[in-house]
């Protein structure tokens, strides 16, 4: 994961290169609230279609820019660094997902770093629609922070969830939330392309430990796959494990 560009967000050229409980992950709805009303509201002529490949920057932190996007097809990863240097993915974004609304809104800087996880397609839009939608409309100005609101009440409660828990169940977890966000767009939800390195940086932990963890639960058929994929065998057994809060990774 080590792509490089310009934020486009920021209005620039894009320059390509070669988580006891577990908590739900808010998946966009496809007809209904915002989702639904997306294609009047923000019709495509009015957007820039921009493609990106796994690992390329779309927008990165600190960048200050007046567009906003939405993700069209693939998936896209919202990062920070933590204390110590490591990445953390903070939220993995599926088809339909918007991203850089708030910052809009607020005309601030962006406070993550955006990168693609799949080969993606985002539809970029100016700021200046948004604001002019919720000037005119105060319905949807509350829609549109409610479910910003809601995506930041589900992080607070996954990473409250997760804080006690052994890493065998942090990462059980990452892997049912995963699961889901790989159904979002009616895929194989019990297969998922994600490399070792992103795996870590999602639940967070050292690359190293990840792997232990996860060769035990490929040796109890808990899960299969290598190179970059997984697949869930047994989704009982990962729920077990992922309630399990206790114990040692």
């Amino acid at each position: 994961m080590n792509g490089a560009g310009t934020s486009l967000l920021s209005g620039e050229r894009c320059r390509v290169q070669p988580s006891g409980r577990t908590a739900q992950p808010i998946a966009p709805a496809a007809a209904e609230g915002l989702i639904g009303q997306w294609p009047q509201l923000f019709p495509q002529y009015r957007s820039t279609v921009r493609s990106f490949r796994r690992g390329d920057v779309i927008a990165g932190a600190g960048v200050t820019g007046d567009m906003f996007a939405r993700i069209h097809r693939g998936l896209v990863g919202a990062n920070a660094l933590l204390a110590d240097g490591r990445e953390f993915i903070v939220d993995i974004m599926p088809k339909g997902s918007v991203v850089g609304e708030i910052e809009v809104l607020r005309r601030q800087p962006m406070n993550l770093e955006y990168r693609a996880l799949s080969d993606c397609e985002l539809h970029f839009y100016d700021g200046r629609l948004l604001r002019e939608h919720c000037a005119n409309d105060p319905h949807f100005q509350i829609e549109l922070l409610s479910k910003a609101l809601s995506r930041i009440t589900e992080l607070e409660l996954r990473i409250i969830s997760s804080a006690g828990g052994s890493l065998m169940s942090r990462l059980a977890q990452t892997l049912l939330r995963l699961s889901m966000i790989y159904g979002v767009d009616g895929g194989d939800a019990d297969l998922m392309t994600i490399s070792q390195h992103e795996l870590a940086a999602t639940v967070p932990a050292s690359r190293e430990k990840v792997n232990q963890c996860l060769r035990r639960l490929r040796e109890s058929k808990v899960i299969a796959g290598s190179h970059g994929t997984i697949r869930i065998l047994n989704r009982s057994a990962l729920e077990s494990h992922a309630r399990n809060c206790g114990g040692v990774a």
